[in-house]
């Protein structure tokens, strides 16, 4: 009997959340405004060069042991 009411209450809950969100991310209720960063798509496809530009240098790989908290580097077998 009271898995109806729990069910129910989950079901209700997806509805007033996504109004809630709506309202807040949005309509602005708290006001604001979006960022240039995030409107402006010039400036996400020249952020995204320079990520992507970005030389990556890592070590090497390592396998980490949560009992002893050691990090052993893996060698190869060649």
């Amino acid at each position: 009997m009271s898995g109806k009411y729990v069910i129910g209450a989950i079901a209700a809950s997806f509805p007033i959340a996504y109004l809630c969100d709506t309202l807040v991310s949005d309509v602005k209720i708290f006001g604001g405004s979006t960022p240039g960063t995030v409107s402006n798509k010039e400036w996400w496809e020249e952020t995204d060069k320079k990520f992507q530009a970005w030389p990556r240098v890592a070590g090497p790989p390592v396998v980490m042991n949560p009992i002893s908290r050691q990090n052993f580097i893996v060698k190869s077998r060649d």
